[in-house]
This record gives C-alpha cells, structure tokens and sequence, in this order.
C-alpha cells in the first residue's frame, strides 16, 4: 500500500472537493483519482461514492479506511519526529489549534519551546474548540490551547495552564467608569458585541449571562474575531464580554484601549480552566511531547504571569 495514496484519501475525505484536494496535495486532480482509485482496487472495496458529478462523500467502506488511514498517516509522522530527535534534535513543523481567547496566552508557551527545539515551525491556528477535537483525532494538529472543564473532550491527554476570568469593556465616560465591577445582569442591558455561537467562549458566556439572573440578553453584533470585538467596543456604541488573558497584553496607556473602560464582572464570578490538550496515545508524538514538557517544567507558571501582568492592565 502507497503511503502517499493514503494522504490523497485522507486530504479528499478533509476537502471534499477533487480539485482543492489536488491543490492541497500538490499534484494534478486526475493523479490524484487515480492514485485513489488504484488504492481502491489494492483494497477491493469503494471508498468514494460516486453517483453524480461531484464529490458525494466516502461509502460507508471509506468511512472506516479514513480512521486507519489517518491513524497510519500520523505514526508515520510521529516516526518521522522521532528519526529526527535521534539524528541530535527535533525537526519539523508543530501544529497547533488555539482557541481565539487563548491567544493572547501561547506566546508564553511558544516562546520557551522555541528556545529548546530552535529546528521546530510552530504553525499556529486559530481555531473553534470542536475544531481541535476534531483535528487531534484526525491526527492534523500535534496539539490544542482550548478549555479543558466546561464541555467533555473525548480521546485527548489535558495539561491545566491557567483559570480565565472575565471583564466587561465598555466605552468610557459612562456611568460605570467609577464603579469597581459589574454584574452580569447590569452588563445584559449594554448593546452587545459578543462571540459568533459556534465559539466555546460564547456558551459559557451566555450560561454566565443566565446564572447572574439576566436570561438570554440580546446580542446586537456577533463577529467570530476577537480583533472585530475590540474594534466595535472601540467606536462607543457596543460593549463586549472578554477573557483577562487580553488585559495582559497591554496597559491603559496602550492606543488599542483608549476610550475603553475595563471592569471585572461578579455575580457570578466565575472562571473556566484554559489547558494544552494532545492525541491520548502512547507513546506520545515526540513534538506533542516536547510541548508538553515545556508546559509542565517552565520556571514560572502561565497562570502566576498571567495574574501579574493582570493589575498593570488595570492600573
């Protein structure tokens, strides 16, 4: 069996399109059906459906090879990091899905493994938290930054980093400029720019919005970019609800946060566990490893950076 028609089918299975499979592959589309055709007569099975003219989806046949397909496509990958490590140092490219409120955060992780294993390309995604379930399953990310407590992860290893706290930022020169915090149900009555549904921080927002007694509040503005976010609290109609984690990156002094008013939110006040997530395998990837390592042996934890970056932020 030719590993590389394995990687065609796989690629197939993910574009669901013959056309931006071959780009993707970096071959012409009639090579690639017909390597994967040639896969299909090795097997004696179909693995395409093809009734119609376009691209239908894989047969139920197809559907199990895709899981041993991309099972055998990452131990080739993980042999290759290991080969690597052998020969003096790891080597490759490391992906990594991050969910968009941690983002703000991976540097502090990315910079010290970098200082380790100065051969490694970190490819950074930003990337919806099912996205990065799906994507270690499928064994196209080596590892994930997404919450690890709110809702259940399947078939994947969690190292714990830091708690994410949450803060209301509003225009300033209104009433709330003097006030130490704000509850959620006083933040329901702002317009709203929040997270598009489909982002994990929007749910536990919205479940936030309900146990301080505010239902569901109406959301003036949905964007999945954070940078949209900032934006819209920026011009003075909209507030927004986001992590802490982005109050580290500046001071009140910083242009992004002039005219913005930043205020903890209580009642509830609440916080959710934002951790480094891998394939739940062993013997771990070698870069999956590596980053795990770095995780765990840094001097000084994320979450005690992240806690003394937080009152300058404030100040």
């Amino acid at each position: 069996m030719n590993i590389r028609h394995l990687r065609f089918f796989v690629a197939l299975a993910r574009e669901r399109h013959h056309g931006r499979a071959a780009a993707a592959c970096n071959v012409t589309q009639p090579t690639l059906s017909e390597a994967i055709r040639q896969l299909e007569r090795e097997l004696e099975i179909p693995l395409i459906d093809r009734h119609g003219r376009r691209y239908q989806g894989l047969t139920p046949q197809g559907e199990r090879v895709l899981e041993w397909a991309q099972r055998i496509l990452a131990d080739e990958d993980a042999l290759s990091q290991a080969l690597a490590e052998i020969r003096g140092d790891l080597a490759g490219e490391l992906r990594f899905g991050v969910i968009p409120t941690a983002l703000p955060v991976t540097p502090l992780l990315t910079s010290v493994f970098y200082r380790h294993h100065p051969q490694v390309t970190l490819r950074i995604l930003s990337q919806t938290s099912a996205e990065i379930e799906r994507g270690l399953q499928a064994g196209e990310l080596d590892a994930g930054l997404t919450y690890t407590d709110n809702e259940p992860l399947h078939n994947v290893y969690a190292q714990p980093l830091y708690r994410e706290r949450y803060m209301l930022l509003t225009p300033a020169g209104t009433s709330l400029d003097r006030s130490p915090s704000v509850s959620w149900r006083e933040a329901a009555t702002l317009p709203l720019c929040l997270l598009t549904q489909d982002m994990q921080n929007r749910r536990i927002v919205d479940r936030l919005f309900i146990g301080g007694g505010a239902g569901t509040p109406r959301v003036a503005v949905e964007t999945n970019s954070v940078l949209s976010l900032l934006a819209h609290v920026r011009s003075g109609e909209w507030s927004s609800v986001l992590p802490h984690t982005f109050l580290s990156l500046v001071g009140r002094d910083d242009p992004t946060f002039q005219g913005v008013h930043v205020i903890p939110l209580d009642e509830p006040e609440a916080a959710q566990t934002v951790g480094l997530v891998v394939g739940e395998r062993e013997p771990f990837p070698p870069l999956a490893r590596a980053l795990l390592d770095t995780a765990r042996r840094s001097d000084t934890s994320i979450s005690q950076l992240l806690e003394r970056a937080l009152p300058r932020a404030l100040s």
